[in-house]
């Protein structure tokens, strides 16, 4: 593994933002059980809400290693389930086998993103779950996005066409479509290069509880993140088969 050092400096700014977390939380509630790899976990803060003590097991992915070392002490201490490996997918033996793979708010950080969920599939167990959060509309990139090093924001027809063969969709949904009016504000008027934390306070504590309900009435057909799940087929079907969603 060659070293590995994150460009982006917003994950502690972030990472305060428990109502954002708590209901992407909510949306993957059915997923969270038995073995879990959290891909490209950070400082831990997702893992800190998604993870309660009743998974199997929880492996913390970060290639990173200052940002690994940071992981443990933001976890509580009751947390005996969690664990932390400092490496990519590559660093992984094909024994490793979860039953649900997550990529919050990652995948748009890694070029080859199909590749790497290609690689993401050959670790889940049959039946297992791959888990994407990821920043909706390309049309909201911004210089924040480049400056923490976004190759791209999706789309629900970009990120369905990388889903790996064999997986068949579940959930493909936009989220926090209150939240898409701040980010559309900030790029066309206030251009913020780096969002401050009175700002994300604001937009975790009064617009993420608006977007639990205007995202429901909607349909989530917009939004300014997008979650999909995918499940991979059963030992007895074919690998190679792609299921329709």
């Amino acid at each position: 593994m060659t070293d590995f050092a994150y460009v982006g400096s917003e994950l502690s700014l972030f990472a305060g933002a428990t109502t954002w977390k708590s209901y992407v939380r909510f949306h993957l509630k059915p997923y969270l059980s038995g073995d879990i790899l959290e891909v490209g976990a950070g400082i831990g803060a997702a893992t800190a809400t998604f993870c309660d003590g009743s998974q199997r097991r929880w492996v913390c992915l970060e290639p990173d290693r200052d940002l690994a070392d940071r992981i443990k002490s933001n976890l509580p201490a009751e947390l005996t389930n969690c664990e932390v490996v400092v490496g990519t997918l590559s660093d992984l033996g094909p024994e490793e086998q979860f039953d649900s793979i997550l990529y919050m708010d990652v995948l748009e950080h890694i070029e080859a993103d199909a590749a790497e969920l290609a690689r993401a599939a050959s670790h889940l167990k049959p039946n297992g779950t791959l888990a994407i959060l990821a920043p909706a509309l390309p049309w909201l990139f911004t210089p924040f996005d480049a400056a923490i090093g976004h190759y791209r924001r999706y789309t629900k027809t970009s990120l369905r066409s990388i889903a790996p063969q064999g997986l068949r969709e579940t959930k493909c949904i936009y989220l926090d479509s209150a939240g898409l009016l701040a980010s559309l504000g900030n790029k066309l008027f206030l251009r913020s290069p780096v969002p401050r934390k009175a700002q994300i306070q604001f937009w975790d504590r009064t617009m993420v509880p608006i977007s639990r309900y205007t995202d429901r009435a909607l349909h989530h057909a917009i939004g300014k993140s997008i979650l999909g799940v995918w499940q991979k087929a059963p030992i007895d079907v074919d690998p190679t088969y792609r299921m329709a969603p």
